[in-house]
């Protein structure tokens, strides 16, 4: 492809862009040649004009394109490191066809790059807005032999199967059995998961007529939107200050956790740690796995009377309700070996506080000494109204039904010492 030519100035966006993949080489992010030669190609800058180039070609932040009135993402250019992760993780080659879910141009730039000129890159949104500017800007880029669709993207785009590798840069709620039918028989699909609140870049290949994964990252994406679009269901409290997040499973009944919060606060340290800037991916997913009652707890900021502590002082955690008790993941400041580290803890309300938050502490003491610097879960797709007795899982594990297909979470036998602690980035 033809590169815009470097503006002259202050800003040497050539040097912007090589630094920033540098990084990511360094990280190990990038691990192959042709996914490192794209990225130090395509003009990132020219697809995010909202942003000025350095924040552009910072490589770990996304940039958000359209808001809707409330001021929420409706669509946002992803940041070059969850882009790389799943290029990398899709092994893209020339001569390859392969569909983006989720138009913004950029990506769909650096898949053309990969799949050269015998190849064939389509990228389907289901907003005209988005998809317009995508179709310009790839335009005006030199990537105009892109194929930019305007439609729902839970039915694909049919006519130009098999993929040989499907992208879903969109945080998706179920997996769209289309995404799967249109999926060639060794091919990739890469995609971003909600499960039970939790989002996982995740890469499927077919065993069957289910999808089992080969690898899976920790990576926020803009929620889809259309026919797959699930709105996830709050139970507020305290007047607003307080709120439980339901994604996937009902919330509970609201009755028997009236003035909950009313009752004395249980704490309880767990001697689980974590690095400062080690990634809560695995316990997070743990958690998931091992607590029935699993849901997010938010806090407005607004109202926030100091009641509730969620941990590294931001405004979400992880919790769980039993009947009439609820309890939630915190963390206060520790060292671990010299480092700075962070300590897990619980606070538990309700008639069975204790007991609660000596469950929550015993599954993060468990996740510490066997799950934490191990491979981490894998995940298996199933068609909906698969029966549990078809289920091959391995290890503990947890099923979450949504309408078009069954994930299992499952954790295989860790081994008793597996290297260093999954990640270096700030969760």
């Amino acid at each position: 492809m033809t590169e815009v030519p470097v503006q002259s100035g202050p800003q040497d966006l050539a040097s912007l862009r090589d630094r920033a993949v540098d990084q990511l080489v360094e990280n190990g992010t990038i691990t192959s040649k042709p996914v490192e030669a794209a990225m130090r190609l395509a003009p990132r800058h020219v697809f995010i004009p909202e942003a000025p180039p350095e924040e552009a070609y910072n490589p770990f932040r996304a940039v958000v394109t359209k808001r809707d009135g409330e001021g929420n993402a409706l669509s946002s250019v992803s940041d070059m490191h969850v882009q790389a992760w799943m290029l990398e993780a899709a092994r893209i080659s020339p001569g390859m066809n392969v569909l983006e879910v989720g138009s913004g141009g950029y990506n769909a730039a650096l898949l053309q790059e990969l799949v050269g000129p015998a190849g064939r890159v389509t990228t389907v949104d289901i907003d005209e807005w988005v998809t317009g500017r995508a179709a310009e800007l790839l335009e005006k880029t030199g990537y105009s032999g892109v194929n930019v669709v305007l439609a729902d993207a839970e039915q694909g785009v049919p006519e130009l199967a098999p993929y040989d590798a499907i992208l879903v840069t969109v945080g998706a709620w179920d997996v769209a059995p289309a995404w799967a039918a249109q999926l060639a028989g060794s091919g990739r699909l890469v995609m971003a998961l909600r499960m039970l609140g939790m989002q996982r870049v995740i890469a499927f290949e077919k065993d069957g007529d289910t999808l089992s994964s080969v690898a899976a990252k920790m990576f926020g994406f803009v929620a889809v939107q259309g026919s797959g679009a699930h709105p996830a269901k709050l139970l507020v409290m305290r007047g607003g200050e307080v709120s439980l997040r339901y994604d996937d499973e009902p919330s509970p009944d609201p009755g028997p956790l009236q003035g909950v919060f009313e009752s004395p606060r249980v704490e309880v340290w767990s001697g689980a740690k974590a690095g400062a800037y080690e990634l809560l991916d695995t316990v997070q997913m743990w958690l998931v796995t091992t607590l029935p009652g699993f849901c997010m707890l938010l806090v407005d900021e607004k109202l926030d009377t100091g009641l509730i502590v969620p941990p590294k002082k931001r405004n979400a955690a992880m919790a769980t309700v039993d009947g009439a008790s609820l309890a939630y993941v915190t963390t206060r400041a520790a060292q671990e070996d010299g480092a700075s580290a962070w300590e897990f803890g619980v606070h538990a309300f309700g008639p069975q506080a204790s007991t609660l938050a000596e469950q929550v502490t015993g599954q993060l003491r468990e996740w510490a000494a066997v799950h934490r610097h191990g491979p981490g879960p894998r995940y298996r797709v199933y068609p909906a109204g698969t029966p549990d007795s078809s289920l091959v899982l391995d290890g503990p594990s947890r099923v979450i039904d949504k309408i078009r297909s069954r994930v299992a979470v499952f954790w295989p036998a860790a081994p008793e010492r597996a290297g260093t602690p999954s990640g270096t980035e700030p969760e």
